[in-house]
């Protein structure tokens, strides 16, 4: 078998996500091969092929792929899809964009969210907001997954010694433009591949007590900020804050929960993280049930205080 790896990055660097799924495919067994497909990408492609485990990075540099539009990008994936027996995508904004035009394409059915490999036919996903798994088997000749990086230890991202290879370049479909493209900027980690995350929910009261509070703690301990998403649909904060079902899908060592009631949604976005720590007034909150350690009471106080202490 031969596993194919859809990388997510940009331009220069991998982004987040790609090392466990080299993992999961590791899990499948087989060649595993990446596709870097972007414009004036050379580095990322470098980056690919010191990725432990990656046999050959094969790599499409051409003004039609600046941007991950899925209908250039699919086209090309489909193009050299019958050299592969899976198709792996990071389950990113770009991969879940792409993944589902990639497999009707082809005809066969998408797995989605994968956080464990039984076989190299049958995996394991979340349902139900993550409140139970399912196991699911795949008879396609070519299986389209999209791999939760929450579910897999990253292989390392050095000393590997891949080969690069040029492909053939698809022509432009002309079915999609990116006009305009805003990034935030911050001078703090990015939340999905945060070690430490500090989040809001609806308990701050409005977006100057979220950072009046949450802001001081998160410099203090080198921690990205997340929300809930009420405090985003409030607009305390933007929604690249989110974590949860409908927004990122985090994995920290400490996870900070502070004004969060803890509803389905949420936890499904943070459950997996190593050690979970919720401050709510309300004690019967169910984020209790999820966190290691709980605090019980006014978070205007407590978190000033734990601040301080640290």
């Amino acid at each position: 078998m031969t596993i194919l790896i859809v990388a997510d990055h940009s331009q220069n660097a991998l982004k987040p996500g790609n090392t466990q799924a080299v993992a999961c495919a590791e899990k499948i067994g087989g060649e595993i091969q990446i596709l870097i497909a972007g414009y004036n990408c050379a580095g990322a492609a470098a980056a690919a092929a010191s990725v432990a485990g990656v046999s050959k990075v094969l790599i499409a540099d051409a003004e039609q792929f600046t941007h991950t539009v899925a209908e250039n990008l699919a086209p090309l994936i489909v193009s050299i899809a019958k050299n592969y027996s899976h198709i792996l995508f990071v389950a990113s904004a770009a991969g879940k964009n792409t993944a589902p035009r990639v497999a009707a394409m082809l005809d066969v059915a998408q797995l989605s969210d994968v956080v464990a490999v039984v076989s190299p036919d049958t995996f394991v996903r979340p349902i139900y907001a993550g409140n139970a798994f399912a196991t699911v088997q795949s008879s396609d000749a070519i299986k389209v997954i999209t791999v939760r990086s929450t579910g897999f230890d990253a292989v390392a991202s050095t000393g590997g010694t891949a080969t690069i290879e040029a492909l053939a370049l698809s022509p432009d479909t002309g079915l999609a433009k990116v006009l305009r493209q805003e990034l935030s900027k911050s001078d703090r980690p990015e939340l999905v591949a945060a070690k430490r995350i500090v989040s809001g929910g609806r308990g701050m009261g409005d977006g100057d007590r979220y950072r009046q509070i949450l802001e001081p703690l998160a410099d203090k301990l080198g921690a990205a900020l997340g929300a809930s998403r009420a405090a985003v649909d409030a607009g305390f904060v933007p929604n690249d804050y989110q974590v949860g079902q409908t927004g990122k899908v985090v994995a920290p060592e400490l996870y900070i929960a502070v004004g969060i009631s803890g509803a389905i949604q949420h936890l499904a976005g943070m459950k997996d993280s190593k050690v979970i720590v919720a401050i709510n007034k309300d004690p019967d909150a169910p984020i209790f049930q999820v966190a290691d350690y709980g605090l019980v009471g006014d978070l205007f106080t407590i978190v000033p205080e734990l601040t301080a202490a640290i």
